[in-house]
């Protein structure tokens, strides 16, 4: 036999349109930009992101940026805190972001002070303000560090025991995944970061932020810097993208899954042509009621060929995707309609074949520690044999609000679908029609007896939102009649 011929000159202009055109695809799906020239680490669990962080804030020598979801105050979090103070104190420009209702309740005041006292530069994402009644719903819900532009991470863990575990207690700890990244595309994480920080104050002098010719390739690896904000949808674009294009597997693990309905019909239709897709969710909660209304979610996934699967550990918290051995993404975006439209968040999209099947081996070694959800003769949502938890469970890890909204968007869909007819609803929804029908029927009773319950309530909510528009209305008069008043040249 011969040997294979190389693609003659046609072929290769071919394949060269083809990969341009879906780079182009990929650019404007993401809002960012394919760079080559990177080195990517894969990190499992807190176990080997903490000290990859905490030795690369020890090394710092210009800048440290910190973007946080959830910084708990125990001694993970003191530690943190140690590490940052430190560094300011050697002059050390130290930035950190944290988000006001992921740290409600997590983190003292004291705590913000001493580190404010200490040199750190810290700033509190969009906490509750009167003249804003529904604001609080859009969350930091990144976590990113960058480092003198040298060296970044961007990640599923916040910071807290939880994710360290207690041996003492037989208490192992949050399953989690990050990534380590140097090289060119540390240009887009410093610069995602900025956007943040401008969004709630001053911000950073253009002197001090990084140039792309500052930095130097590190590595052959080519990746994008997908850093989302709210009412965009960059990250839920790309993951639809990606449903569509896989040939052979796409393997997803994210913590508070509830698919909208386009993405839904996306891994169906992958699967019924033939694609691999596997959905790897948690099966340990702190919010036990919140269980039923996970497993309401995979009907229509298990009905289109879509493997679903729970992690048998305390808490799985990870949020990856990985196709056909050759694309994978981790961060903190989960696969629902507050992570793609509501939060800021940042992910690492990664091309390079090396990076993905790393990520596959370790999709495939979690599955080793999960049980799969099958529908039974019965067509029942199940999980056969599934194990005990003899481990207490970590709870106020920060992951309660994001069940809760997974929990929240199911129960709309499942009453959206009662009064429109617009899709058939499954047995297993039996329980959250039902239990929403008795909970409107305890307000009625409620409100019947006691109007007053309502009408209070109401008016408070009224006179609020009224006052926020008439001091909305107010600030803008004011800017326009600014601009309006004649400068005293003219």
């Amino acid at each position: 036999m011969s040997a294979q011929q190389p693609p003659d000159p046609i072929e290769r202009e071919t394949l060269a349109s083809i990969r341009s055109l879906a780079n182009q695809a990929f650019s404007r799906a993401a809002g960012a930009p394919l760079i080559a020239g990177n080195s990517i680490r894969l990190l499992k669990d807190a176990e080997e992101n903490y000290p990859a962080w905490l030795d690369a804030i020890r090394t710092a020598k210009q800048r440290i940026h910190f973007e946080s979801y959830i910084i708990h105050e125990d001694d993970t979090g003191r530690t943190f805190a140690d590490a940052l103070i430190a560094k300011a104190k050697e002059g050390v420009r130290v930035r950190l972001i944290y988000d006001w209702l992921g740290c409600f309740g997590t983190a003292s005041q004291a705590f913000w002070n001493r580190l404010r006292e200490g040199g750190v530069d810290v700033r509190c994402y969009n906490p509750a303000r009167w003249d804003s009644p529904f604001g609080w719903l859009s969350r930091d819900h990144r976590k990113t560090l960058c480092v003198d532009g040298e060296i970044g991470f961007v990640s599923g863990l916040c910071v807290g025991r939880m994710w360290m575990g207690n041996p003492k207690k037989n208490i192992e700890p949050w399953r989690d995944t990050g990534v380590e990244v140097r090289g060119p595309s540390l240009t887009e994480l410093d610069q995602a970061f900025a956007i943040v920080w401008a969004m709630i104050g001053e911000a950073i002098p253009e002197s001090e932020m990084i140039g792309p010719e500052e930095i130097a390739p590190q590595g052959e690896v080519a990746l994008r810097v997908v850093g989302s904000i709210p009412a965009t949808g960059g990250m839920l674009r790309v993951d639809q993208l990606i449903a569509e294009l896989a040939k052979k597997r796409l393997w997803l693990t994210d913590a508070y899954y509830a698919g909208m309905t386009s993405y839904v019909q996306a891994l169906r239709s992958a699967a019924k042509d033939g694609v691999d897709v596997r959905l790897l969710v948690p099966n340990a909660t702190d919010v036990p009621l919140l269980k039923p209304l996970s497993r309401a979610g995979y009907r229509a996934l298990l009905e289109g060929g879509v493997r679903v699967f729970e992690w048998n550990g305390t808490m799985l918290h990870a949020k990856t995707a990985v196709a056909d051995g050759r694309w994978a993404r981790v961060g903190s975006t989960n696969l629902n309609i507050v992570s793609w439209f509501g939060n800021c968040e940042m992910d690492v999209v990664v091309e390079d074949e090396a990076f993905a099947q790393s990520v596959e081996a370790m999709f495939l070694a979690d599955l080793e520690n999960a049980t799969e959800i099958v529908l039974d003769e019965r067509r029942k949502v199940r999980a056969p044999n599934q194990p005990r938890h003899q481990r207490p469970v970590l709870t106020r890890g920060g992951g309660s609000s994001g069940r809760a909204t997974a929990g929240a968007v199911r129960i709309a869909n499942v009453v959206g679908a009662a009064f429109t007819n617009r899709r058939v609803i499954a047995p297993i929804e039996a329980r959250i029609t039902v239990g929403v029908g008795v909970l409107l029927v305890f307000l009625a009773v409620l409100f019947g007896f006691f109007p007053r319950a309502i009408a209070y309530p109401l008016v408070v909510l009224f006179i609020w939102i009224a006052s926020t528009l008439f001091y909305q209305g107010w600030k803008l008069h004011r800017t326009r009649a600014r601009q309006k008043k004649p400068t005293d040249d003219s």
